[in-house]
């Protein structure tokens, strides 16, 4: 690790993005509790779908307990949708291939295996450190039965949509947008700006403690179909029938989101474009005080595509990364003159007291997905490798990405002062 000279370690910790409280939150939550609306329905829950379905810009929201439940029943609806009603023992999606996202946190596509389905993992672009439009048609000239397709807007970064959905269309599939990490996020479809979590057939959001807007937990299903909003809430409330006693024709979950944790949401809501605006003031102070050194952030604004500058991150040049190489938990480094290397970082933030994280590692690479099939623009992204015929470096964006990336503290709360000690250290790892 690099000399750090005479930086001293923060008092306290600047986090890679906690929760940012204004004081509402409390108001809604005590106005639960006073009327003792403390359980999966109330005042909060109701105005928060309707908030955010007016913002979005869709009919119907549901929310949820997290994130992960509404991609869960939107992967659940979508194979119903697709394949008919699955028996009680049995997922919808048994029997079928899905094409997910790579580079995303494992939430995204867990619920394939939750419905019994295949993952099959369509590869990165730098453009968007999204799933990339090339690799995906290919995955469909490989894989042409697959009718459903799962894309996450990585780091609040909006993925190329229209593209996606143009691929989607030709070949009949249906598509669920997981914009967990990108409400605030905007994109131009068809000459018209939308928010992101309106543009699937399916949509999702999250309101995890370290998304944009918080409820410690929690997440939302978006859809402009009733039939749809009405299923996932018989779902998620253990799909009880209209009967005096408890009478279940379905599977159900306890999926619900209470009203205590929609009160911390209703709160929050209202400074969506507060949070924005100080999470791009962050990402254009890291752009300015890094210019000098051998790297590039993060993908953020472009024509089609405002983010909501959820997280900065920053990927090393191939000629400033010092060598390193990672096991399945560990990792070794050496540390160079003139370059340095994503752990390297880490290492130097964790001694300062702020808090790094590496990019998400990308699901072909996960030890519980190393079978599933995984595909690049180039084709099939397994057994490349070849002893005795030469084929070139193998294409795989992700895997380049996570190898070269690191997350950089990105939370509203950080000073202007503390981010330029940060913006020191990372160039000391350089020196």
């Amino acid at each position: 690790m690099k000399d750090l000279g005479n930086i001293k370690p923060f008092e306290k910790r600047v986090w890679l993005a906690s929760p940012t409280m204004h004081g509402e939150e409390l108001q809604y939550m005590k106005e639960a509790y006073d009327t003792n609306w403390m359980s999966t329905v109330g005042a909060n829950i109701n105005a928060v779908e309707e908030e955010i379905a007016a913002f979005v810009g869709v009919k119907y929201a549901v929310a949820l307990a997290s994130g992960t439940s509404a991609l869960h029943l939107a992967t659940k609806l979508a194979g119903e949708a697709l394949y008919g009603p699955a028996r009680p023992n049995e997922g919808t999606l048994q029997g079928h291939k899905v094409f997910a996202s790579d580079l995303t946190f494992d939430a995204t596509v867990n619920p394939i295996a939750y419905e019994d389905g295949e993952a099959v993992f369509i590869d990165t672009e730098y453009d968007t450190w999204n799933m990339d439009p090339v690799a995906l048609e290919k995955a469909f000239e490989l894989y042409p039965d697959v009718r459903l397709v799962v894309a996450a807007h990585l780091f609040g970064t909006p993925a190329k949509m229209d593209e996606l959905l143009a691929v989607c269309k030709k070949h009949n599939a249906l598509l669920i947008e997981d914009a967990a990490e990108s409400l605030g996020a905007k994109y131009k479809l068809n000459g018209k700006w939308v928010e992101t979590g309106c543009l699937g057939d399916y949509n999702c959001i999250s309101f995890n403690g370290n998304k944009i807007i918080t409820g410690s937990s929690g997440g939302m299903f978006l859809t402009d179909s009733k039939d749809d909003a009405d299923k996932v809430r018989k779902w998620s409330t253990q799909s009880r029938e209209n009967a005096i006693w408890y009478q279940h024709e379905e599977i159900g979950y306890n999926y619900r989101m209470s009203n205590v944790i929609a009160g911390v949401v209703r709160g929050q809501f209202p400074h969506l474009e507060e949070h924005i605006a100080q999470k791009k003031a962050i990402y254009e102070r890291y752009q300015e005080g890094l210019k000098d050194l051998p790297l590039i952030l993060n993908p953020a604004e472009r024509e089609d595509a405002i983010p909501n500058y959820w997280l900065t991150g920053i990927l090393i040049n191939e000629d400033g990364m010092s060598p390193m190489v990672r096991g399945e938990q560990d990792f070794l480094y050496t540390s160079t003159p003139g370059k340095s290397n994503p752990h390297e970082i880490f290492a130097m933030m964790q001694a300062i007291n702020a808090e790094g994280r590496p990019v998400w590692k990308p699901m072909h690479m996960q030890p519980i997905y190393r079978m599933n099939k995984f595909v690049t623009a180039a084709g099939n992204g397994r057994g490349q490798s070849n002893a005795y015929i030469d084929r070139g470096a193998a294409t795989d964006v992700g895997a380049d990405i996570f190898r070269r990336s690191l997350c950089l503290p990105s939370d509203n709360k950080m000073t202007p002062a503390e981010q330029d000690v940060i913006i020191e250290v990372i160039k000391r790892a350089f020196a």
